[in-house]
């Protein structure tokens, strides 16, 4: 594992900013107003040559622990346990607060290195602020500008002496190869849990890692950033241990609800969390069903090309269990008609019921999304398919089809050769998709299908 860094500071001093910048993308929300961050976001940090894991948490904040900013603050607090430094950043425009000496006391109580950044230090503005800094107990700050850039070779120099690789050691991420089973066998599965607000997402993860790792409680909408968990998962039935990489991301409201800005880069995130798995759970509570945000979340996943399945959680409160079951099978499969049968389990993130069988599904899902079929197995099973049913002739004119094949996978996606396949209706085109999916082992993952047909050399001739 890589060395790992962790920025606090009390709210709005431009944690997330900072984080942004070492990673080098935008990674984490970030909103004028305090507050934005709440749980713990990991990301790989390059600087200078340097390499290591930067850990963005929530605004230190002196509440009760019962409230959401306690809870927010016990997660910040967690996270210094696996630290091996702490950058303590304070707003040198506003000077040192009550509030940062108050952090200071704790960091000094803590048996980790910290380097303290006097942020928004760019020009002359921050200069107070930079001397009154002194008083906190870590030695002389260093002047910096999250948003401009400034100060990034003197915050180098300081992290150098803590996390300076050794030099037998080496950190080999897993390549994924879509043609090597084996080398796909061992990359993390990529996996995220999507749905609507409070439908239990963050708890099912915790309830995964065995750890409050992610902030939960019963106010809505407490999840903000897409937020990714590394974690080992051992197989009950053989023994394995397979790595996966658990996605968190804000809950999904209809989009005539989500007026507030900052909702809106939060569902935006998500959006791009979905974009990034392989294999999306729709969380769905079991106290309320299945609604029509549902559905088009699962339609918008499967538009994506990801492979879904579908988690019915709090199963251990479930009214009538065995017919809202049938209800939401039956529902799914009338409103997701570009794919039917899509694997439907039911969980429970309180009691840990289905979470293996959750788990195990998912990398099976994985596998048939990934898979690659011989062409000339493809064939076979093409020509039996047009021997069955034959294509339509439209206008008594007959549309050739003449081979197909298979052009990428994660989705798969095939092209159908032929002629006059502008005609070629969609039923049978769907008809052609099903029959790759049951018969060639694709199960519910979305498939593509495209059509081409030859060039017509004398098309452009008169």
């Amino acid at each position: 594992m890589l060395p790992q860094v962790i920025i606090i500071g009390r709210p709005n001093v431009g944690k997330s900013t900072l984080f942004n910048r070492l990673v080098g993308k935008k990674l984490a929300l970030v909103d004028d107003q305090p507050g934005v961050t709440r749980d713990r976001r990991f990301g790989e940090a390059h600087l200078l040559g340097l390499d290591f894991t930067i850990v963005d948490t929530a605004g230190w904040e002196d509440l009760d622990p019962a409230t959401l900013p306690g809870r927010m603050r016990m997660q910040t607090e967690a996270s210094v346990t696996d630290a091996d430094v702490a950058l303590f950043v304070f707003d040198s425009r506003a000077g040192v607060t009550p509030l940062d000496e108050e952090i200071a006391r704790w960091l000094r109580s803590q048996d980790v290195p910290v380097i303290l950044l006097a942020n928004k230090a760019e020009g002359n503005q921050g200069d107070a602020g930079i001397f009154d800094s002194f008083s906190l107990g870590f030695g002389e700050p260093i002047a910096f500008s999250a948003e401009h850039g400034i100060g990034m070779a003197d915050l180098f120099e300081a992290l150098l002496p803590h996390i300076e690789k050794d030099e037998d050691e080496e950190y080999e991420p897993v390549e994924i190869d879509e043609e090597d089973e084996e080398a796909l066998n061992r990359a993390p599965l990529k996996l995220a849990i999507v749905g609507r607000p409070n439908a239990g997402k963050s708890t099912l993860i915790n309830a995964m890692l065995g750890e409050n790792r992610l902030l939960t409680g019963p106010e809505a909408g407490i999840t903000r950033d897409s937020i990714a968990v590394d974690w080992q998962w051992t197989d009950p039935a053989s023994g394995d241990v397979r790595p996966v990489r658990l996605i968190d991301t804000a809950g999904m409201r209809k989009k005539a609800q989500v007026v507030e800005k900052l909702e809106r880069m939060s569902v935006a995130d998500a959006r791009r969390a979905i974009d990034f798995a392989e294999v999306v759970v729709l969380l769905l509570d079991a106290t309320r069903g299945l609604e029509h945000q549902d559905l088009k979340i699962a339609s918008m996943v499967l538009e994506e090309g990801r492979a879904l399945m579908i988690a019915v959680n709090k199963w251990d409160v479930a009214e009538e269990a065995s017919s809202l079951f049938n209800g939401i099978r039956t529902a799914l499969d009338e409103g997701l008609a570009q794919v039917k049968g899509l694997p439907l389990l039911t969980v429970s993130a309180r009691t840990g019921r289905g979470l293996d069988q959750l788990i195990s599904a998912a990398f099976e899902l994985r596998a048939a999304w990934s898979k690659r079929v011989p062409t000339a197995l493809l064939n076979r099973w093409f020509d039996t398919a047009l021997a069955h049913n034959p294509p339509p002739a439209p206008g008594g004119k007959r549309i050739k089809l003449r081979y197909i094949t298979q052009a990428k996978t994660r989705p798969p996606g095939f092209v159908l050769f032929g002629t006059r396949l502008d005609d070629l209706p969609m039923s049978y085109q769907r008809y052609l998709i099903n029959g790759i999916r049951r018969e060639l082992g694709f199960d519910a993952v979305p498939v593509r299908l495209t059509l081409r047909s030859p060039k017509n050399p004398f098309a452009t001739k008169k």
